[in-house]
């Protein structure tokens, strides 16, 4: 067995499945920051908090724990978690735009 051999690969499609959760992370920053400019409140508890020191750091605080719950499914390797948490975000960004195009 060769040293390739023994690396322990990870799921093939782990590398995509970043890639569009960091888009998706992209996303839900504009889309809900566009909410707040027309007027839009909030709904998550958690980022309404954060929302203590202004709108857009409580987003961006909010990125910043997202983004390092990932990492660390990337680290544990659990890319699946993150495979699923997509649906999730796809699913908010959608909300957001619903309701920007609803305003």
């Amino acid at each position: 067995m060769t040293a390739a051999q023994s690396i322990p690969r990870a799921h093939p499609d782990w590398s995509f499945s970043l890639h569009v959760f960091l888009y998706l992370q992209v996303l839900d920053v504009v889309t809900t920051w566009l909410g707040f400019r027309l007027g839009l409140a909030e709904a998550s508890p958690f980022i309404r908090f954060l929302m203590h020191s202004g709108p857009l750091t409580g987003v961006l605080a909010s990125k910043v724990v997202a983004l390092l719950l990932g990492a660390i499914c990337v680290w544990r390797r659990r890319y699946q978690v993150i495979h699923l948490i997509n649906y999730w975000y796809a699913a908010l960004v959608v909300w957001n735009l619903s309701l920007i195009m609803t305003r």
